[in-house]
């Protein structure tokens, strides 16, 4: 556990480290643990199972086993359900921030947003059940068509590691009202705060309902491509999500995917240099570090205000202080792994290597308190070209590419050139100009004059490798349906037409 054996963080961490399958917790069938380290600050955060291939078979057993009851439990009893599960969220708020701090190395006081981002998804999609809803076909006097919305089975969720408990708890809210059971593989660099979740909420749902195997490829791979497993639901890099396809058909699945993204900011000479600075900032999400599949991480900025945003950014980075992520104050968190971190360097340093002006950061905060740990200032680096590896590859980290334009035709194109297409941002005075970009960019979410916000009930997900489906909306409730049509044929000899009756 932590060096200090009455650190308050410590009297936080889950007390189960095992996996949590038909309602009870168990041991790995291999025995194999591994330990975690806080990537904040280096100290050991103590074992976890490490759930392999037999793990999955009886986590998807026991699901498929649950399923059964599952399905005919009324949609307004699973959404009352779903509501207090929304609820231990809310209460336990500051806990879970807390535990995802010190294990996946964001700020505890942005990841107090993510409780109120998962409960309120819990409690969204609670109050959708009614509406997977058929529709009836007219078919004339003598039949009755119609049809009706079924959930899938055992649906897998893998999960990434820069938001753990908030989607874990909140991807399960759609396909758990639906009528669906689920296996959750919290991400294996940071599964505490998922595994806190499950001790929370036990009880609450049917065994086998809920059920968390913490794990590496090994259980990923089972949850993809199990004959057993109706659906697949994958947010992670485009890697993993082509062997997650790959898995999947093997028995032809259907699947939800929101993988990587490549975002562009565009902002036009009528836009405001500081306000656009701060964008830039802000979609970079330099609080988690850059690791979010939505941050905007290339910025387009036309000629005439280039200078002048580049010369307000220094003052929107000096908002994101790396520090201790279980700190209240910090304002920006460490790089997850050790891996990631080594990766994030090399970005910079082939940056430099290809001729990008760096404009800030670039490196290890001198602060001594973070020496043990992996942090980056907010890196931006000016003038980049469309070959630079940082103008076409995914950093996932505090590494932002700007590059001025004259040519909007050109400026496009550029946009558009790369493989991903999650999200943009305009930023233009113009309407007209703004709904224009605003159609030929090749992102599936698009923000005009804002940056890096979600609402509830708005699609997300991407085009091209970014992804396939949409969340946070009913479309992702119904994606965990499968729409079934009944025909009936009316007995004609029972059929009485009583005409002139009163």
């Amino acid at each position: 556990m932590l060096d200090e054996p009455n650190d308050p963080i410590t009297t936080l961490l889950p007390s189960q480290r095992g996996l949590y399958v038909a309602g009870a917790w168990r041991e790995p069938a291999s025995g194999r643990h591994v330990e975690l380290t806080s990537p904040g600050t280096g100290q050991s955060l103590g074992t976890v199972a490490e759930a392999g291939a037999a793990d999955a078979e009886a986590a998807i057993a026991a699901a498929k086993a649950a399923f059964r009851e599952w399905r005919d439990v009324t949609p307004n009893e699973r959404a009352k359900i779903l509501r207090s599960i929304a609820a231990i969220v809310r209460e336990n708020a500051r806990e879970l921030a807390t535990i995802d701090a010190a294990d996946c190395g964001n700020p505890m006081t942005a990841m107090l947003g993510d409780a109120d981002i998962a409960s309120a998804q819990l409690d969204f999609f609670a109050g959708l059940v009614t509406e997977m809803k058929g529709a009836s076909i007219p078919m004339g006097p003598g039949s009755v068509n119609f049809s009706l919305r079924e959930p899938h089975g055992v649906v897998t969720k893998i999960m990434p590691f820069n938001h753990p408990f908030m989607f874990c708890a909140g991807k399960i809210a759609a396909p758990l009202a639906a009528g669906n059971t689920v296996v959750v593989k919290p991400p294996e660099q940071a599964p505490l705060s998922s595994l806190r979740f499950a001790e929370l909420i036990d009880g609450l749902l049917p065994p086998g309902v809920f059920n968390l195997l913490p794990g590496g490829r090994e259980v990923g791979e089972v949850l993809s491509g199990h004959r057993d497993v109706a659906m697949v639901s994958l947010i992670g890099s485009v890697r993993t999500g082509q062997a997650v396809m790959r898995s999947a058909a093997e028995t032809i699945k259907p699947l939800l995917l929101e993988l990587g993204g490549k975002n562009a900011l565009i902002a036009y000479p009528d836009a405001d240099p500081r306000e656009v600075a701060r964008a830039l900032a802000a979609g970079m999400n330099f609080t988690w570090c850059g690791q979010s599949c939505g941050s905007t991480s290339r910025g387009f900025i036309h000629a005439a205000i280039y200078e002048d945003v580049l010369a307000h950014l220094a003052e929107a980075c000096a908002a994101y202080r790396p520090g201790i992520p279980t700190d209240p104050s910090t304002t920006m968190g460490a790089i997850v792994s050790r891996m990631q971190y080594e990766r994030v360097k090399e970005f910079i340093a082939a940056s430099k290597a290809e001729g990008a002006r760096l404009v800030a950061g670039g490196g290890h905060p001198s602060d001594p308190a973070l020496e043990d740990g992996f942090f980056i200032e907010p890196t931006v680096f000016a003038d980049v070209t469309p070959t630079m590896r940082i103008a076409r590859e995914e950093v996932f980290g505090p590494v932002l590419a700007i590059a001025p334009w004259r040519d909007e035709a050109a400026m496009l194109e550029e946009v558009n050139a790369v493989e991903y297409g999650l999200t943009c941002s305009i930023w233009t005075d113009d309407l007209h100009q703004a709904h224009l970009t605003a159609r030929e960019v090749e992102a599936g979410y698009v923000w005009i004059n804002d940056v890096s916000k979600h609402f509830l009930g708005a699609p997300f997900g991407g085009v091209k490798q970014s992804g396939l489906g949409r969340e946070e909306c009913l479309e992702e409730l119904l994606a965990y349906t499968r729409e079934k049509n009944v025909h009936l044929r009316l007995n004609p000899s029972r059929t009485r037409l009583v005409r002139g009756a009163v």
